[in-house]
């Protein structure tokens, strides 16, 4: 695996995105999720992205049972900000956000030392702001987090799905090492202006969903397959009439797969770490030979003709369902 610093640790230029062993993509078996990290380890994929909310903190007790043997081998990443009940699932959740959003001192705090306890580490190497409450300026919570970093909790500070403008300011009171936003062939909102400073300030941008949540690797021709409890059966592009429209983009990924002798989540990363040498991408993935699949992608390389093709493509569909949309930047 080839590899970068980041935040004075080298880590693998593909991560692996773990929300769904333990969260929203269906049913999971811990058997197989702890021996596909162990064989990320040896891939050389130690970039691992978690979240308290996955879960509702069992995945961060997952991956501390690798841990605890691998501690020196893995970057891990976790994020705090999203306030939940474990026992109401995401899309039953209220508020005027479709889930709480907290970003007191006392809440982080809380927060950070119950993710240490579950991930049997001392200190997270990259701890993110899940999602920013509006009513609380940046400024102060970072200077929050940056607390955490003065007393050892955490390592590096990360934002996720935050403006430029957001990031200015917040890298203004401590360096944001990342800039955790949803990126990939259908997910360009970013290239306006966020990707943009992330340049200018010298921001990782970790790139989560970038095979569309599996959409872009051709495993959902027939949505009917999804499993009852996906809650990629809530998201539009995944609806019955944007799902049938979205199928074009598969197509135009896999003739671009075919010349390459690829696969189509290969051609997906690839088209990502074409983009910028700052973007990392975390495709999540349960399946191990997906995972060898998608490490592999680093060895290919998308001709101009290529890029011109993905660039061009027509999405239908937002992002989220409208109950979450407030906490992302739409495109």
């Amino acid at each position: 695996m080839k590899s970068k610093m980041i935040g004075g640790i080298p880590i693998g230029l593909i991560g692996l995105g773990c929300m769904g062993m333990s969260h929203a993509y269906g049913k999971s078996d811990e058997h197989d999720n702890l021996h596909l990290l162990e064989q990320a380890l040896e891939l050389g994929c130690n970039h691992w992205d978690t979240s308290d909310f996955y879960g509702f903190g069992e995945n961060e007790k997952l991956l501390a049972k690798v841990l605890k043997k691998n501690r020196d081998r893995v970057f891990i990443a976790s994020k705090t900000g999203i306030e939940f009940d474990k026992d109401i699932s995401l899309l039953q959740m209220k508020d005027r956000n479709g889930f709480g959003i907290n970003n007191s001192s006392e809440y982080i705090i809380k927060h950070v030392n119950d993710s240490l306890t579950r991930l049997g580490v001392e200190q997270i190497d990259l701890y993110y702001l899940h999602r920013m409450d509006p009513k609380i300026p940046i400024e102060d919570t970072v200077d929050v987090m940056a607390g955490l970093v003065k007393s050892g909790k955490i390592k590096n500070i990360g934002l996720c799905e935050v403006d430029a403008g957001i990031l200015r300011r917040a890298h203004g009171i401590h360096p944001i090492t990342a800039l955790q936003m949803e990126y990939s062939i259908w997910s360009r909102g970013i290239e306006k202006s966020v990707l943009p400073a992330c340049h200018e300030l010298g921001v990782n941008l970790i790139a989560y969903a970038p095979l569309g949540r599996g959409f872009l690797s051709g495993k959902f021709y027939d949505i009917a397959n999804i499993d009852k409890s996906d809650i990629r059966l809530h998201f539009p592009r995944f609806d019955s009439i944007n799902g049938k429209k979205n199928i074009e983009i598969v197509r135009v990924i896999q003739k671009i797969a075919d010349r390459h002798q690829a696969t189509l989540a290969q051609v997906a990363i690839a088209w990502i770490l074409a983009k910028s040498n700052l973007i990392l991408p975390i495709p999540g993935t349960k399946n191990i030979n997906y995972l060898r699949e998608n490490i592999a992608a680093i060895e290919l390389t998308l001709s101009p003709e290529d890029m011109e093709s993905l660039d061009s493509i027509q999405v239908y569909g937002a992002r989220y369902p409208n109950m979450l949309n407030n906490n992302i930047l739409n495109d």
